[in-house]
């Protein structure tokens, strides 16, 4: 045999010893140097056409990936749905894990289950459980839809586990943990960028921030279908892709959960440590484990020479985001932001050319990095995680001013339920008493709700319960030293964000357990409605002051029924009903009212209540002037540019999807042409309307307002009024004690001597500059109960501010002021606000009334449906969409 024959032959050896690996020649070195990989896995390019991070992946395109994926490796690799978006499209998340983790995969669950239930599983077993179990990290990705390159970053990283799991750091990965990979939060976002974007793009793409394909329309891709930042909805989980994502997240408790995002384009790249304040509920070993893993990224970024910083911004306070509700179940969490190319390439101020693709590695090397560091600490971040429900109970168990809160509000049935299932909804045990009790001393009713802080929820209750959640005593003290010096503050997000508050719930907080027979609330029980003597012979009342009762009215007027509204307090049959009550009389409905109100009711939740007279001993009888009849409303509302992409979205969801009742929306630049005349209602959410509503077509809604219209404006679309002169109140600026003007002309002004530092910040403050902006604090409001448009209301609510708009009260000779700020002594109910701001905040307008001709303008002078989480505000906004128009003179 000749020399070239051997080596043929030998040849042939090595391709059949070797053949069931099967892995490529070929490195990636573009993604992580040296790697190779297995060609039995298909590659980017393979499957979609394109190399990791040349194109921007869409929605379509990143499910085939995966699918293509878990076909070539279903023993590694598993693709599953959690659900869905509005507009149908599937949520799904990747399980990347050796044959053995992932066959073990339901069992592993279990065992995760298990350990974060310390109130279940003692120490023994939980140590056996320790031994045995494999870490976990969740990677999710684009829960902000234009924040492109995470979901490019998340294909690449199952790409690399799957397709090497013989290099070394993957062997570690695989062997000691499960990786999980939200490839993609917020698919109908990512959908509205992506087509946008290359849209716009021409026969090359360009690096100019300036550039059409750099700026989208409105709405951009950050936001869901409904226009919600789903980064701020893990607190009251209003869209299904939080619900869904929530759900799934507690059936395998990972113990590191990581946010991948995007920031702007000349930044570099951000991980944890996160700045300050951090929430005072979190433990230490969760930021200890966090800074251990910042470290393990800081390494592999200095080997890649890729620019990074911590600690400047992101904190870790607010326990709404992705990156903190998971830290209060135990996990160890942090948001990691890339500079963004917003497009394929981007020029930086610097001059430096970023492309799409150097996003997509520095998310990849990251999200690996973090991998290593998950497997690397498997034992003690199993240890910490079962500690942390361990010290959870415990301090519930010695909390001596809120050991328990319990949930009764007879008034607001609506919201008491809300908020138990929502608790529940997030693993929290909620238990119904199904006997009355006492608490306290004070007596509650059988159905009330109780939640014990003595549960490994105990610190999730805390700080969503609790009326005040207080940030460091140095981080705020920080603050005010550079409001001072005239520097932005470095507070992120809201500062207040109590429950009980937001929803207008009473709560009662106790240091004692309560003893009494109960049961598990589930997330999914429906409030339950029903109808007392469904055979009245005369009428049926819904007593109004919560949102089933509105849910109820919209469905009535959808139905056809004819619905009568007392706008004051009444008796019947020695009953009091609130302002605002519903009447159905059945001479005015058709033979089929009785089936179409207890249908209703059972959908709604509402209590209904039949009566066999019109005889009232107290307050406006049924045919009084004071008991007007209610019209189904044709709404609409401003859209598009300008107004504020999350007030347009959150007004909007609750009309359509909390009150259940239909909305046009008209482009803000077309409400000068359209047909107003067939509207009831115009809302025109917060924005600046000047670019688009000129003159001519404010005159036209002025008119349209004159000819019966109700106008609604939300927040910042107040100052519109105001400045087109459609409502009679002003603006102020901040308040200045003892500042006049002093004499000067236009080169030469008075002498003056300095003798402190503060004299020169004195002398060059603005005498007219607006009061300092808030963040978001929750605020005291007092509603005046007398006027029709608050029936049904409670004399004390609590209201959003954020921002720096304040507003004079409006004379009585134009409209009333029908809620105000509390005193400055009582108007915070939670959060952190300025001094000078809660002093002139006291007493000034929240809602205003305006009469104008046969219509009216009604003006929130703050948002009313912000996150759509102030649900306690609800019963006043449906009024004022509702009930206004049987007040104004419109031919209906």
């Amino acid at each position: 045999m000749n020399y070239y024959a051997r080596i043929l032959l030998f040849s042939s050896f090595l391709i059949l010893a070797f053949s069931k690996f099967s892995f490529a020649i070929e490195t990636n070195d573009e993604m992580w140097p040296g790697t190779v990989y297995d060609k039995n896995i298909p590659t980017h390019k393979q499957i979609l056409g394109y190399e990791a991070g040349e194109k921007i992946s869409s929605y379509e395109e990143m499910l085939s990936f995966f699918e293509a994926l878990q076909k070539a490796a279903p023993d590694r690799l598993k693709l599953m749905e959690y659900g869905k978006t509005w507009e149908g499209r599937k949520l799904v998340y990747v399980i990347v894990a050796s044959k053995n983790n992932l066959d073990k995969i339901d069992q592993f669950s279990k065992d995760m289950q298990a350990l974060a239930n310390a109130s279940e599983t003692h120490m023994t077993k939980a140590n056996q459980l320790v031994e045995t179990l494999p870490s976990s990290v969740w990677l999710q990705y684009g829960v902000h839809g234009n924040e492109i390159s995470s979901t490019d970053a998340a294909m690449m990283t199952a790409y690399h586990l799957l397709a090497a799991p013989e290099d070394a750091i993957n062997r570690k990965i695989l062997a000691n943990s499960i990786v999980f990979i939200d490839p993609l939060q917020n698919p109908d976002g990512r959908a509205r960028f992506t087509s946008r974007y290359y849209a716009t793009v021409g026969i090359q793409h360009s690096s100019d921030r300036y550039s059409a394909e750099h700026n989208e329309p409105w709405p951009n891709g950050r936001t869901n279908h409904y226009l919600f930042d789903m980064n701020r909805d893990w607190l009251t989980l209003t869209q299904p892709e939080s619900k869904a994502r929530v759900k799934v997240m507690q059936q395998y408790f990972p113990l590191v959960v990581i946010d991948l995002h995007e920031m702007g384009g000349d930044s570099s790249y951000y991980f944890a440590p996160a700045a300050d304040p951090f929430n005072p509920h979190l433990e230490k070993n969760q930021l200890d484990n966090m800074a251990t893993i910042g470290k393990n990224n800081g390494k592999h970024f200095d080997s890649f020479g890729f620019d990074y910083f911590t600690r400047e911004v992101f904190d870790a306070f607010y326990p709404g985001y992705g990156d903190s509700w998971p830290a209060f179940y135990g996990a160890v969490t942090s948001t990691y932001e890339v500079s963004s190319s917003r497009g394929e390439i981007f020029a930086k101020r610097t001059g430096e050319e970023m492309s799409y693709k150097d996003t997509v590695k520095r998310h990849f090397v990251a999200s690996i990095s973090t991998a290593e560091s998950v497997a690397d600490n498997r034992e003690k971040l199993l240890k910490d995680f079962y500690r942390y429900q361990v010290t959870a109970i415990n301090s519930g168990k010695s909390d001596r001013k809120e050991r328990v809160f319990v949930i009764a509000d007879k008034v607001n049935r609506s919201g008491a339920h809300r908020l138990a299932t929502l608790m529940a909804e997030h693993g929290v045990v909620v238990n119904k008493a199904l006997k009355p009790f006492t608490s306290c001393g004070k007596r509650f009713d059988a159905g009330s709700f109780f939640i014990d802080t003595a549960q490994p929820r105990g610190r999730f209750v805390k700080t969503s319960l609790t009326r005040q959640v207080d940030m460091d005593y140095d981080f705020l003290k920080e603050q005010e030293r550079r409001r001072d010096r005239k520097l932005e503050d470095q507070i992120y997000d809201v500062t207040g964000w109590s429950l009980p508050l937001m929803f207008n719930v009473e709560t009662h907080a106790c240091a004692q357990t309560v003893n009494v027979k109960s049961e598990r609330l589930s997330a999914n029980v429906p409030l339950i409605g029903s109808i007392e003597n469904p055979d009245a012979r005369v009428a049926y009342i819904v007593s109004w002051g919560d949102v089933s009762a509105g849910r109820f009215l919209t469905s009535a007027l959808k139905n056809g029924l004819v619905v009568k509204s007392a706008d004051q307090a009444f008796t019947v049959n020695d009953k009091n009903y609130p302002a605002g009550s519903l009447i159905i009389e059945r001479r005015r409905n058709d033979v089929s009212v009785k089936n179409i109100v207890s249908k209703i009711a059972k959908e709604t939740g509402a209590l209904v209540d039949g009566i066999d007279t019109s005889w009232v001993t107290k307050g406006p009888s049924f045919g009084s002037e004071n008991t007007v009849t209610l019209i189904a409303p044709k709404v609409a509302m401003a859209w598009d540019e300008p107004t504020s992409v999350l007030n347009a979205g959150a007004a909007r969801f609750v009309i359509e999807r909390q009150f259940n009742y239909p909305v046009t929306a008209i482009k803000s630049q077309h409400l000068s042409r359209a047909d107003l005349s067939k509207y009831h209602v115009l809302i025109l959410p917060s924005a600046n309307y000047s670019s688009v509503i000129n003159e001519s077509a404010s005159n036209v809604i002025k008119d349209w307002v004159k000819a019966g219209g109700v106008l609604i404006t939300l927040d910042q679309a107040t100052r519109y009024a105001v400045e087109s002169k459609l409502l009679d109140v002003q603006k102020e600026y901040a308040y200045k004690e003892d500042k006049k003007a002093e004499g000067s002309n236009d080169i030469k002004t008075q002498g003056k001597l300095y003798h402190k530092p503060d004299d020169l910040i004195d002398a060059i403050e603005n005498p007219n500059e607006d009061p300092d902006r808030v963040s978001g604090v929750l605020a005291n409001v007092v509603v005046d109960q007398a006027h029709w448009l608050t029936a049904g209301v409670k004399e004390n609510l609590v209201a959003l501010v954020r921002g720096n708009d304040i507003y004079s009260p409006i004379k009585l000779q134009s409209g009333k002021n029908l809620v105000w700020f509390d005193s400055s002594d009582n108007v915070l109910a939670s959060g952190y606000l300025w001094k000078e701001n809660r002093a002139q905040l006291a007493y000034k307008p929240f809602l205003i009334h305006q009469p104008t001709g046969k219509g009216m303008i009604i003006s929130f002078t703050q948002d009313p449906v912000s996150r759509a989480s102030l649900d306690g505000l609800n019963v006043l906004f449906l009024n004022s969409i509702f009930r206004s128009p049987a007040h104004s003179s419109k031919v209906h």
